[in-house]
């Protein structure tokens, strides 16, 4: 498992349209692994294959919050090289999709703040379907399908818009969205 680097506003890849994966092959099994280490270290709940760089229909989730100890323990000792903290940020409840569609959505809609690890630091309220369903092949190759309603629903919903090239930006006013996108393109010339 490695951690790979983030592609970040205004890279061009995180407009491609990401390809469906053929088969469940040892290559898409190291890069579910390294998209949840990514993931995790950056931290974030959500990740599209495109986001490190690679344009295939694949996601990794986790919405689930991070264990809190049952109130009557007392806390241990802070360990010194941060190996707590990175037991804290282990998987709850990883979910790796391939290949997801959505195959329902409700006419219910709900706002959730929505960031993106591809566009650092930068929040917005999107409104969104409630709850969808979405049809996907697991990591042993079998097709599965699950509603979703609540984090989770707004979490996939807004991974899968990566596999299609859309950012959660541009569910956003032009206004705000032109500003979000010129602060990034200057920020990069700055770095470049």
């Amino acid at each position: 498992m490695a951690i790979r680097p983030l592609v970040i506003l205004p890279d061009a890849q995180l407009r491609l349209v990401s390809t469906p994966v053929a088969e469940i092959t040892p290559e898409i099994r190291t890069l579910v692994a390294d998209m949840f280490e990514t993931m995790y270290d950056a931290p974030g709940i959500g990740l599209a294959a495109i986001q490190i760089g690679v344009p295939w229909r694949v996601v990794t989730l986790d919405v689930a919050k991070r264990a809190e100890p049952p109130a009557d323990v007392e806390p241990a000792e802070p360990e010194a090289d941060g190996a707590q903290e990175k037991r804290d940020r282990q998987p709850r409840n990883p979910i790796a999709f391939i290949n997801p569609e959505i195959t329902w959505s409700s006419e219910e809609r709900s706002v959730y703040e929505e960031g993106c690890l591809s566009i650092p630091e930068y929040y917005e309220e999107v409104e969104r379907p409630a709850s969808v369903r979405v049809a996907y092949t697991d990591l042993d190759g079998k097709r599965q399908e699950i509603e979703a309603d609540g984090l989770l629903a707004t979490c996939i919903q807004h991974e899968i818009d990566h596999l299609n090239g859309v950012l959660f930006i541009d569910h956003l006013s032009r206004l705000k969205r032109e500003r979000v996108t010129k602060r990034f393109a200057k920020q990069a010339r700055r770095e470049g």
